[in-house]
């Protein structure tokens, strides 16, 4: 097995980078995926404040680092069906981790691994620098701010310069009065980051409800915008269509409400995103579903793959 490493980095911290990183490995996951999550922001690992793995692991990446624990002892289950190489919290572990031993860290999990996710850390740092030099693509993740625009692009510019790859932008955030989930409005973003927009992420009270509850918002409210959201995102990624139906192989009008949720203008008549008791009805439900998905630019298959 060679397993595909990926990235996902941003310029600031607060932008929903490590959001983005655990629900990527989620659907890539349910997409029959094996799949592992490093917490590889060395500075301030927090993997463990928005999924709740269990306490297999023994050890962390800092000791993995440092030389002193197998990966083995570093990988816990998280609940949506991947594996988390949890990071270290404190300020000795920071000092002992030598991110120098990173690239031996990514070959092994390439071995074992069809798809390993690097949750990298904020800002421009060496410990930031090695994972976006090793990973096959990065994905950068930015709110629509000006401020994070401009210091993604500063991270952009050093994946370019360590020889990376930048596969596209996340913008994370979006809200109605930016634009929703029209494309056209990625087009300020994609200017200031000089790459292709790989999704919108709607503003969602649910993704709080997830870190909470410490589950995958993919797993929790797989109905919610933001779910679907990230959905295509990680079938962009994985280069396969998005499955209409995502439980059982069965159109569930949860998931079928959660897009045109996010697709609805503002005041627009929807059946309230939460999938009870669709008022508009199954074919106004199925059209907006389809709509949505081709304003997005992406067609779903009609069944599960």
């Amino acid at each position: 097995m060679s397993g595909r490493v990926l990235a996902v980095a941003s310029g600031k911290g607060g932008v929903g980078k490590t959001t983005t990183a655990v629900n990527v490995a989620a659907v890539m996951a349910e997409a029959d995926r094996s799949v592992v999550l490093v917490d590889a922001d060395l500075g301030m690992a927090n993997v463990d404040h928005v999924v709740a793995c269990d306490e297999s692991a023994t050890a962390t990446l800092h000791d993995v680092l440092a030389d002193d624990a197998a990966l083995t002892d570093a990988t816990a289950a998280a609940p949506a069906g991947f594996d988390v190489i949890v990071g270290g919290t404190t300020i000795t572990d920071f000092g002992r981790a030598d991110p120098s031993a990173l690239p031996d860290v990514a070959a092994t999990l390439r071995d074992r691994y069809d798809c390993v996710i690097v949750d990298t850390g904020g800002g421009l740092s060496h410990d930031t620098t090695v994972p976006l030099g090793l990973a096959d693509e990065t994905v950068l993740v930015s709110t629509r701010q000006t401020a994070a625009l401009a210091n993604t692009a500063k991270t952009r510019a050093l994946v370019e310069r360590v020889g990376g790859h930048v596969a596209g932008a996340v913008v994370t955030r979006v809200t109605d009065d930016a634009g929703g989930a029209d494309a056209g409005h990625g087009d300020a973003a994609a200017a200031t980051l000089q790459t292709d927009i790989l999704g919108l992420i709607p503003e969602d009270s649910r993704v709080a409800d997830s870190e909470r509850a410490g589950t995958p918002l993919v797993s929790l409210a797989p109905e919610s915008p933001a779910a679907q959201a990230y959905r295509e995102l990680a079938y962009t990624l994985l280069d396969e269509p998005l499955p209409v139906s995502f439980r059982d192989g069965d159109a569930s009008g949860d998931a079928a409400s959660g897009l045109m949720a996010a697709s609805a203008p503002s005041g627009a008549p929807t059946d309230g995103g939460n999938g009870a008791g669709a008022a508009t009805g199954d074919d106004q439900t199925r059209d907006a579903s389809i709509l949505w998905r081709l304003t997005g630019g992406l067609l779903g298959s009609n069944g599960k793959r």
